[in-house]
């Protein structure tokens, strides 16, 4: 489905139920997580992913203070993406106590207090080039989060795959519906304030390719970014994986049909 414009985006968003619904929620299985075996390797992949759910209150934030994050129509969205996004990530903390792994009563307070002062240098740069350009930086925020969102998702599933977990594979599933819907929504307001500028394609592409990374790289160390993808996707397979479902996906937005810095960035993490 293609949209016309922003406004048919958030009336399609609007529509679109949850999936981590009280039913859904109340029908997870917690007292059967430790009858299944979870390889040690995909604890750490859990606390990041956790970690990069529940700071997405902080990205929030920081969006707000630019452009994008004032138009009404995106606001709408994230606002309720916010709510999903931190649902994850306290869905995954719980799964963690519950296969035996404690963590803190504060542990969401204390993700937030280890997000280094040095991420706030860049983010204050970007910030600033937003506020300078204006709205036709709206496009490289929709296409960032778009690439981001797809990330998620092809992390998830790979996770499901791999670890093969019932418990597991039941939240994850429900989280995946979920950022389907995000990763769409982005997508689709990508796409619509890209055709309008060639300005908008060029920053974007300009943008991805100087200031792209990651998800969560900056606000979690390097160290654990590196460890999340090589455990992931650190195979030809993975490889294959990350350009099938990702980096082609997004060349199909105007004027980043050239885009490599996805594929470049991955390939560099998985073979260092």
């Amino acid at each position: 489905m293609l949209f016309e414009t922003n406004k048919d985006v958030l009336d399609w968003y609007e529509k679109q139920p949850r999936a981590l619904t009280k039913e859904y929620i109340d029908g997870i299985r917690w007292n059967e997580v430790k009858n299944y075996p979870l390889d040690k390797r995909f604890i750490p992949v859990l606390f990041y992913m956790r970690d990069v759910e529940v700071l997405t209150e902080m990205y929030y934030e920081e969006l707000l203070r630019t452009p994008t994050g004032k138009d009404p129509i995106i606001r709408k969205f994230m606002d309720r993406w916010g709510e999903e996004e931190i649902t994850h990530g306290e869905l995954i903390n719980r799964f963690l106590n519950e296969a035996g792994i404690p963590t803190p009563e504060k542990w969401k307070e204390n993700v937030r207090k280890e997000v280094p002062k040095s991420y706030t240098i860049p983010t204050q740069v970007l910030t600033m080039l937003t506020n300078l350009v204006g709205r036709k930086f709206t496009a490289t925020h929709m296409s960032f989060g778009a690439i981001n969102e797809l990330s998620t998702s092809q992390g998830y599933r790979r996770l499901m795959e791999l670890a093969n977990h019932p418990v597991l594979t039941y939240i994850i599933k429900g989280i995946l519906r979920e950022e389907s819907v995000h990763a769409k929504f982005y997508f689709s307001i990508a796409r619509i304030e890209l055709k309008r500028s060639e300005f908008a394609q060029k920053l974007t592409k300009f943008v991805i390719d100087c200031f792209w990374a990651p998800v969560g790289q900056g606000a979690k160390p390097y160290q654990q970014t590196h460890y999340v993808i090589k455990t992931l996707f650190g195979d030809e397979e993975g490889l294959e994986w990350i350009d099938r479902m990702i980096t082609q996906k997004v060349r199909m937005l105007p004027g980043l049909k050239k885009l490599n810095k996805i594929n470049d960035t991955i390939a560099k993490l998985v073979i260092s």
